[in-house]
């Protein structure tokens, strides 16, 4: 005779845990590569940003007498 150590039922609830927890997982992965790529775009717009602020940028110190000869 076999003797079962686990029946087919605890097996299945087992299953059943392990897919949620995986599932809880793989929800919080995918929110953060969201929130990570919202944050990479306002950056990257700051950045686009202060490189056009220094393109418009003129050094004020050129021909001044105290510097910039």
């Amino acid at each position: 005779m076999i003797l079962l150590l686990i029946s087919q039922s605890d097996i299945v609830t087992i299953l059943i845990i392990v897919v949620v927890f995986f599932s809880i997982l793989l929800v919080l992965g995918v929110r953060k590569s969201y929130k990570l790529k919202k944050e990479n775009e306002r950056l990257d717009k700051i950045s686009e940003e202060m490189a056009r602020a220094e393109e418009k940028y003129k050094d004020f110190t050129d021909g001044h007498m105290y510097g910039g000869n």
